[in-house]
């Protein structure tokens, strides 16, 4: 709790919205509960206005606070559609074929958060990642000045000896299977702007192989060299302070008496707060991996690169995950034009009206 706590003490000085499209699930409806209770905001639960209300009950939650919104009856459904229609016009989808997708809480929700009717969107508690993720991409473009759209799990962990008291950024673990070098460096940069914002100190990011400074060659291992060559070019143009180092095993990268030995000269190896993984296995495989073993605090995914703020968190997420993902997203809200400079300033469909 202490980083989480952080993070909830800077959004109370900056309360958002932040849309919850799966309305009806136990988890969300106590998140968005504390939510409201803790002053962060206004929770926008998107479902049928009854159920929702039968399920509250049950549970004993107050919905004091809570906005409940059923895309079916709101009066932006028809506009919500039109703009989908013209984003989706080049793909063959029709007008009737954009309300039913409007209709659906995850679409709907992503419109809300595309037309700044709210602030961020938090789902997937409920549902497989695509579920959570294609109304997003489809809806929601990436941010100007970037390229990629990604994401990274914030894990608090017990041992505070690791990462930023406790704290490591990883990345990525939901989005991009097998990133270019390209990829791999905007994913880089992405994170660690996220973590400065967030922990309020100098990234050190470690871009991550089974090799430590040519104790191997392979092609996987030369795409981690250049993807850091890349990450600290891209840092330096945008006069972005943070230290890049790779490619570094993931001993080196935490343990400073093995970067010692295997990394004498690095400013990153024995001190990462960042870890950048080669592809999608590696990083959803050590995130869980850490996060189960060790009992982490796992926050994520959180999105990076999209033009508005969202998150995809998993189906085993308990509520205070959800809460804590929920805080994230709303401090990032408050920033997110110094993250991604230009992000939001158009609404969607505006090219086609």
């Amino acid at each position: 709790m202490r980083f989480i706590g952080s993070v909830i003490e800077k959004l109370q000085r900056h309360p958002k919205r932040i849309v919850l499209p799966e309305g009806t699930e136990p988890r969300v409806l106590q998140a968005a509960r504390q939510y409201y209770s803790l002053r962060l905001g206004a929770p926008l639960l998107l479902g049928d206005r009854t159920r929702v209300k039968e399920i509250a009950a049950a549970l004993n939650i107050s919905l004091e606070g809570i906005r409940i919104i059923n895309p079916a009856e709101s009066e932006d459904l028809d506009n919500f559609a039109r703009r989908f229609e013209g984003l989706r016009r080049a793909k063959g989808l029709k007008g009737f074929e954009a309300r039913e997708a409007m209709l659906q809480p995850n679409y709907f929700g992503a419109m809300m958060v595309a037309m700044h009717q709210a602030d961020g969107l938090i789902s997937g508690a409920s549902q497989v990642a695509g579920t959570t993720l294609r109304p997003l991409f489809q809806v929601i473009k990436v941010a100007p000045q970037t390229t990629t759209a990604s994401s990274c799990m914030i894990m608090e962990i017990e041992n505070t000896q690791f990462g930023q008291n406790g704290v490591l950024f990883m990345a990525d673990c939901g989005v991009i299977p097998d990133p270019t070098v390209e990829q791999l460096a905007d994913i880089a940069l992405s994170t660690a702007a996220l973590a400065r914002k967030l922990l309020g100190t100098r990234p050190r990011v470690a871009l991550l192989s089974y090799s430590t400074k040519g104790s191997a060659t392979h092609p996987s291992i030369g795409k981690v060299q250049a993807a850091t060559a890349l990450a600290q070019q891209y840092a330096e143009k945008k006069n972005f302070e943070a230290d890049f180092d790779g490619e570094l095993q993931v001993d080196a990268a935490l343990i400073p008496d093995i970067a010692c030995r295997k990394a004498p000269d690095s400013h990153v190896a024995g001190r990462a707060t960042v870890l950048i993984f080669p592809d999608l296995n590696s990083g959803n495989i050590a995130s869980r991996l850490v996060q189960h073993v060790t009992r982490a605090n796992a926050y994520g995914q959180i999105l990076l690169g999209l033009d508005r703020p969202a998150a995809e968190v998993s189906r085993g997420s308990n509520a205070h995950d959800i809460l804590g993902v929920t805080a994230i997203i709303g401090v990032q809200a408050t920033a997110y034009k110094d993250l991604y400079p230009g992000a939001g300033a158009h609404l969607p469909g505006e090219e086609f009206e």
